[in-house]
């Protein structure tokens, strides 16, 4: 992706990051109020406070922290917690990596609330316009249908996503324009003394922060969709949609405080202050906009898996492109897992109001890991100064301390959710740290050391021939290094020799998009190795990679390869190479510590689960040996066996 095509800013520009950005915060009102009031008596401090808390947390944590201050730390035009915690890494010296995982995994558990609460609060408004009408079953169908789209990719509808949010937030803003002219003094609210006054003159007004936090959930899927648009389309619509979203809020408050019952009895006042006759139009509009806010969001989850895979938090699975634009990916287990998971809270909380009780805790939980990073980015990336930074931070951790605490209490709604999000820490956790266990009995050896061996067994015509081209993947990030289990594979028990041995190792480089490789012959056209840059959101095809770089040294007349044979023959014109992975097991004869007993067991667990070398590298099986090896990390110490 082009970072300079994405911060352009034009008509089209602003009506994709319309359609794309603000999903998840965009339907906030089709639920806010409807959670702050709940069953209280209606009271001017309730409504006042309510809509002054609101503005203010809008004001706070979506303009300041997210668009004008996390958007700045953009990942070669990407965000999301993993792009920033690539940029930061190298300051935080492994302190980075729990908040990181607890970022990625509350930021999923919220893939699998949003779709249901968005949904049922747009379809819920039907059952004014025709009473009676089976909500359950009408959400169940919408969102299985939206999931099982997913595989033929969105861009024959992704052209209409833009118009129709412009259409949402247009409605928002004439909606409560028009409310706001019958009680014009609703403006007031904006004083931020109303907010005071709420949260600590109202009985357990402190404890209604859980509500007024649905305001602001979409703003850390905000920061992750960075890389579809660019800061500034986000920055320039995000005047039009506060401004739509602000209104909205005070129409609803002013019909709250023009209206005479004491109680809301159920009702919902996004949909009360439509007219009767637009009623049904209404409920229309808020369902695509509830769709177009889950299909975001999906998007996002399968971004943030693609990311964890190859920052080495996720165990690789099945990717596919169901399109020929670039980003858009589908993932099979993350969609299955994220509509069973959907389908289970619809089921579970049965309606929207349920599940406004238990939303939020985890976007707390992920807004204060992103702010954890972004001290990172401004002390040493930003270099701002250090009593300003003190400053900014010091706000956005009160705000956001404030938010978990009264967001603790929807535990008790939302108890079985914890095991989802447990699910995730756990195999992120696992994942990372047995991968760094491994890579500490990882032992390389110097290439150029072994040269002259390979050569004498590349020529030695008593031994067959085992392919022309024989290829190894290589962890070894130094030019001349190689892993001695690669050695061990070409020359014990039987030798592989071959014409032209090369060894590929895959830099996963902290830009996004990078692809292009370098070519060092260690061995005139004998031993070679290819360094692959490839960037963090690229799926590798490596069996392409090779035979287009084998063509390029061709054509090129380099390394000599254009006058040397390459394997074909007179009756198959392709060239003869094989890919050897080496997988490995964990011996019997090994004695772990507790910790590394699970973590390493974990491991292969999932190893074994996930997606193999072969299509996780883009190889075809009928090109690539398996060898398998047993690995002892830690050797039983002692071994009492005597002999009778």
């Amino acid at each position: 992706m082009n970072t300079s095509t994405i911060q352009k800013v034009s008509a089209a520009s602003l009506l994709v990051a319309l359609g794309i950005i603000y999903g998840d915060i965009g339907t906030s009102p089709l639920y806010v109020m409807k959670a702050i009031i709940g069953e209280r008596e209606i009271s001017k401090l309730l409504v006042y406070g309510g809509i002054s808390c609101i503005f203010w947390t809008l004001t706070f944590q979506t303009t300041l922290k997210y668009v004008l201050l996390t958007l700045s730390a953009d990942n070669h035009g990407e965000g999301g917690v993993f792009s920033l915690y690539a940029l930061v890494k190298r300051f935080g010296k492994g302190k980075l990596v729990i908040p990181t995982i607890l970022g990625a995994t509350t930021l999923l558990a919220d893939g699998i609330i949003t779709p249901p609460i968005s949904v049922a609060s747009a379809v819920e408004g039907l059952g004014d316009v025709v009473p009676g009408i089976p909500i359950l079953p009408i959400v169940i169908l919408i969102i299985s249908g939206l999931f099982f789209f997913q595989r033929f990719g969105t861009q024959k509808v992704g052209f209409f996503f833009g118009p129709a949010m412009v259409v949402w937030f247009t409605m928002l803003f004439v909606l409560g324009f028009i409310q706001i002219l019958d009680h014009p003094a609703i403006l007031t609210a904006l004083n931020p003394m109303y907010a005071y006054q709420l949260l600590v003159e109202y009985p357990h007004g402190f404890w209604l922060l859980g509500a007024v936090f649905l305001c602001t959930t979409g703003a850390e899927a905000l920061y992750s969709d960075l890389g579809h648009c660019g800061k500034k389309n986000i920055r320039i619509t995000w005047i039009f949609v506060k401004i739509a979203l602000v209104v909205n809020y005070l129409g609803q408050a002013s019909w709250l405080m023009n209206q005479s019952s004491r109680f809301l009895d159920g009702r919902n006042p996004f949909y009360t202050i439509m007219p009767q006759w637009f009623l049904f139009s209404g409920v229309i509009i808020a369902t695509f906009a509830a769709i177009i806010a889950s299909q975001a969001l999906i998007s996002g989850s399968y971004t943030l898996i693609n990311e964890a895979m190859s920052l080495n938090f996720w165990p690789r699975v099945t990717m596919r492109n169901p399109t020929n634009l670039k980003g858009q990916i589908y993932i099979p287990s993350v969609n299955t897992i994220l509509w069973i998971g959907c389908i289970l809270m619809v089921l579970y909380f049965k309606t929207s109001s349920n599940m406004e009780a238990a939303y939020g805790f985890s976007i707390t939980i992920a807004m204060l890991m992103t702010t954890v990073l972004l001290n990172y980015y401004l002390i040493y990336i930003k270099k701002m100064n250090r009593i300003l930074i003190v400053c900014i931070i010091f706000l956005f951790v009160i705000i956001e301390i404030a938010f978990f605490i009264a967001n603790i209490v929807k535990i008790k709604e939302r108890w079985m959710f914890l095991f989802f999000e447990l699910f995730i820490f756990l195999t992120m956790y696992t994942w990372f740290f047995s991968r760094k266990i491994n890579n500490k009995f990882l032992k390389f050896t110097n290439l150029v050391a072994h040269t002259k061996r390979l050569e004498e067994l590349s020529n030695d015509t008593a031994i067959p021939k085992y392919s022309t081209h024989l290829i190894y993947l290589s962890k070894a990030d130094k030019n001349y290094e190689i892993e001695e289990k690669i050695i061990n594979s070409i020359f014990s028990k039987k030798p592989k020799r071959a014409d032209v041995y090369w060894f590929f190792h895959i830099n996963r480089t902290n830009d996004p998009f990078t692809l292009n490789y370098e070519v060092i012959e260690i061995l005139d056209d004998k031993v070679i190795k290819i360094v692959l840059n490839i960037g963090f959101r690229i799926q590798p095809k490596v069996e392409l990679y090779f035979k287009k770089i084998v063509q390029n040294l061709v054509n090129d007349k380099q390394l000599n390869l254009h006058i040397r044979p390459d394997g074909s023959t007179k009756y198959n014109a392709e060239p003869d190479f094989k890919f050897v992975i080496i997988e490995k097991f964990l011996s019997v004869e090994n004695e772990f510590a507790v910790r590394d007993a699970m973590l390493l067991n974990s491991y292969y667990i999932l190893k074994n689960m996930s997606l193999s070398d072969t299509r996780a590298f883009g190889l075809d099986k009928s090109d690539v040996v398996i060898e398998q090896i047993p690995i002892v990390y830690q050797p039983i110490a002692r071994l009492e066996l005597e002999r009778k």
